[in-house]
Order: structure tokens, then sequence, then C-alpha cells
């Protein structure tokens, strides 16, 4: 370690351990999890009655008339390049007109865009036409350099959630203004505050702050609540240490290279909220107005779900804390534990019933989340699993495909007859029976992280992506699958889909 390393730690506040730590990881690579069983409806994934879907929304609604802070939480920081990718191709194409089919369909339904009347602009500006005439002149990298470059749009450096998705007949929406609408519609207290986080690059946090400045009071106005919209970055201490193909620190002109730690790092963002409950979901997850009916209703669901069995656990937790429990009552929570939290433990047969006591309170003592699971239709993402920890007990945990050996054809079978897979739709509590605030940190599993390899000036390298946000960063809750329609996804992976019905 050089003193300009030692200097380079410091200010990013990243110890010498920390990084001994992550080289030992490109060392020894991270173990494949041990499946069970890929969770199913009939194993592990609850689909309530319409009785039972309607106790757990008067218990959503009953919670929200307490004094209890809800907060809604948004990914936002990721540039939409990757959104834009076919178009970047078809900048530096070779040819001049629309090739692919993607092209075509980008052309053909171009008027069908929320961002077209500001492209049309921006085509005046940079080009001298607006965008039916270059297209009538055969000049279509005109219009695609308009919508990505900076001196039009700037779209192909912005976030995703600064974009235009949504056409209304009162001005058009980005995903931020969407994500405050839902917060009205199922995040507002008795008193109609509506607590929203995004979390967001330094680059982008002004622009992100001037868009709700502009536009939160009139979103207030028409839905009758308070907004209270804050920001956080990803922190520099998140960032982990590239390493060359030798597993030694990778170098650029000598200096040590540290890049973000994925997802995973936000688990440090969401430790810092001050709230009882947190729904999280991703920025580009979001739809017009006229489908938001499916949206709300199943995001009240799981939370009432969540704070159900809330109540359940802290009941159970006060009376193993008393001492006064029956033989009986130690049962009754050890089902409680297994049939409802699927968390199973071959071993507890053995245990008197103080020891017994002692593994519950452990196991019921620990953050929960409630997360929406939607049916296969062939989406990429994580899975639904039941999975071994490392204490020996099985869970229920979203895994990606990079967790699971593929290479085993019993595990490969098991993810690819998968029937769910995960969203990104969670419900979060993040406070003890005792209502203190769980440090979230500690219930990440170190173990599952993953390496990806990158390239910097020509040079190969490995990354190292922390455990995922919704994986092993929530690896040690008490985790609930409950089905929901797949209505309620409706993701933006490329600027084509804003073309599809549900975006329209």
């Amino acid at each position: 370690m050089t003193s300009q390393d030692q200097e380079l730690l410091e200010k990013k506040g990243i110890s010498e351990k920390q990084i001994e730590e992550q080289l030992a990881c490109f060392e020894k690579g991270f173990p494949y999890l041990r499946l069970a069983a890929a969770a199913s409806v009939d194993n592990g994934i609850l689909v309530p009655t319409s009785d039972e879907q309607k106790t757990y929304l008067d218990a959503w609604d009953a919670y929200m008339q307490t004094d209890k802070t809800v907060v809604k939480f948004v990914p936002a920081s990721g540039a939409a390049s990757r959104m834009f990718k076919n178009l970047f191709e078809f900048l530096g194409a070779e040819y001049d007109v629309p090739q692919t089919s993607f092209e075509k369909t980008f052309f053909e339904k171009i008027d069908k865009f929320a961002f077209y009347a500001d492209l049309d602009n921006a085509c005046l500006k940079t080009a001298g036409k607006n965008v039916a005439d270059l297209v009538a002149a055969g000049n279509y990298k005109a219009v695609v350099a308009a919508l990505l470059d900076a001196a039009g749009l700037n779209y192909g450096a912005l976030p995703k959630g600064l974009l235009k998705f949504h056409k209304y007949e009162d001005g058009n929406r980005t995903p931020v203004e969407e994500h405050l609408v839902e917060g009205a519609l199922y995040a507002a207290n008795k008193n109609g505050k509506v607590n929203v986080h995004f979390t967001v690059s330094a680059e982008h946090r002004a622009l992100f702050k001037a868009l709700v400045d502009e536009k939160a009071a009139a979103y207030a106005k028409k839905y009758g609540v308070d907004y209270n919209v804050s920001f956080s970055e990803q922190k520099p201490s998140t960032d982990t240490i590239a390493a060359d193909m030798d597993n030694k620190p990778f170098r650029d002109n000598g200096k040590l290279l540290f890049r973000p730690g994925g997802h995973g790092a936000l688990i440090e963002n969401l430790n810092d909220l001050d709230a009882d409950v947190i729904f999280i979901k991703n920025i580009d997850n979001v739809v017009p107005d006229k489908l938001k009916g499916d949206t709300v209703l199943y995001k009240k669901l799981i939370a009432g779900v969540l704070v159900t069995l809330q109540q359940k656990a802290f009941s159970y937790l006060q009376l193993l804390d008393s001492g006064k429990y029956t033989h009986d009552q130690v049962l009754e929570i050890l089902q409680f534990l297994q049939k409802e939290l699927h968390c199973k433990n071959p071993e507890t047969k053995n245990l008197e019933d103080s020891e017994l006591a002692i593994y519950l309170k452990k196991k019921l003592n620990r953050p929960m989340r409630v997360c929406g699971m939607v049916k296969n239709v062939g989406e990429p993402g994580g899975g639904p699993f039941l999975a071994y920890n490392s204490d020996g007990t099985i869970s229920l945990q979203i895994l990606e495909s990079s967790q699971i050996d593929m290479k085993d054809p019993e595990k490969k079978a098991m993810f690819e007859k998968g029937t769910h897979f995960n969203p990104v739709d969670l419900v979060c509590a993040v406070r003890d029976y005792k209502g203190h605030k769980f440090d979230l940190v500690n219930y990440v599993d170190k173990a599952t992280g993953f390496i990806s390899y990158k390239s910097k000036n020509g040079k190969d390298l490995k990354a190292l992506e922390l455990p995922g946000l919704w994986n092993g960063a929530m690896s040690d809750w008490n985790t609930v699958f409950v089905e929901v329609p797949l209505s309620t996804f409706n993701p933006v992976k490329t600027v084509n889909d804003l073309l599809r019905d549900q975006h329209q």
C-alpha cells in the first residue's frame, strides 16, 4: 500500500482489512447455494383467498391509522444507456436507413412516445428540421442523435427516472412522478404524509431534486397528500476493489481502481432510513394511472400480510421473553416459524423446550420481508427458492442464476422448472418487537457476492459485486412469498418497451 493508496482508502472510508477480504473473494470465489427446492404455490408461495385478501387489506388500512412511519424506497441511480443500446448501435452502423425490426418499429411508431414533442423540439434545435421532415429526408440518424446526445435530449446519459414514459392530457410523466403518485395511493399515513426515498447518483441528484421541486406540489394537491421526498447516493465505502487476472489489486496509471458494488450496496441506504415499514420497487416498473389498480391493490395486500405476520411474531417474542410459556405454546410458535415463515430446521426435534425457546427467539427476532412473485413468463430475473443456510436451516430466498450450479443437472432443472420469478416487489419490516431498528448490515450473507469480468483501457479485470439487495443482502431475514399478477410487472428494459400497451 502506497501513501497515495492509503489516502484514497481514507477518503472512501474503506479499511485495509476490507481490501484483504475482497481480494480473498477473488482468490477463492463464491460457493453456489445449496438448494432444497424451487418455491411454488404448493411449497412456499402464498395465494390468499378473497376472504384472506380482505383481511390483509383491512390489516394494512388499520396499520396506516397508527403513528408508524412508512417509506417508499426506489433505487433510481442507473443510467438509461442500456435502454438505448439498439439505437446507439444504429448510430454507429454503416447503414443509414433502419434495417433491424427494432429500428423499424422505433421509427414507425415514433410519435407514440411520451417524449415525442420534446424530441421534435430537440431536432429543430440540433438539425433545423422536425422529426417528420428528417425522416422524410431519410436523415434517421439525426433524429436518434437528437434523442441520445448532450446537444439534444441527452437521454443516452440520463437515468431512467428522468425520462418521459407516459402520456397524459395534463402533461406527460416520468417514472419519478409515477412513483410519487403510487406513494399517494398506498403509502399515505393518517395525516396524508407520503415518504418517498430515491437512491440517485451524485451527478444526477440536482436534476432529480429539480424535477421533484417542480412537480410534487401539483400531485400533492391532486391526491390530497403531503410529500416528504428524500435522496441518497451509494456510499463510497461500499465500492469494491478491482483485481487483475492474478487476483492482485488492479491499478490504473498506478492508482487503485474501485468500482460501485452493485445494488447490494443499497442495504446501507436502506439501513439509514428511520422507518417501520419500507416498500421497495424498481424505478422503471411503473404504469399509467388507468392500470394502477392492480399495483395498488397488491401493494396493500403484501403489506397487510407483512404487518399481520409481524404482529404474530411480536406477540410470540413477548411470550418467550416472559418465560411463562407451556410446552404446547412452544410447539405452536415452532409451527408458525415452519409453516408461515417457511423456516425449517431438522434439528429442532432434538431440543429441550428451553433450548427451543432460545432458537425460536433468535429466528423470530429478525427483519421481515414479504415479496410479490409473478408467474414465470420467460422474463429474466431471480427466482424464489428454498435454500440451505450456513446454520443448517432451510428458508425462502430470492436467487439469481449466478448463485446456482448450472452444471449440476438437478439444480439446473430446479431453476428451469421454476414456476415464478421475482419482479422486485418487496415490503420490509425493519424494527424489532421492542421498537428498536435492526442493523440490517448484520443480516447480510457475505458468501453470496458475485465476480464479473470487465476491462479498463483494454486491460482485463475482475469486479466484485456485493450480495444483491434482495438476494444475499437480505439472506438472514424472515421471508414470505405471495403470488401477485403479471399486470403488476411492467419494466422498461428497452425504449421500445414503452410502445407496449401497458405504457400507452
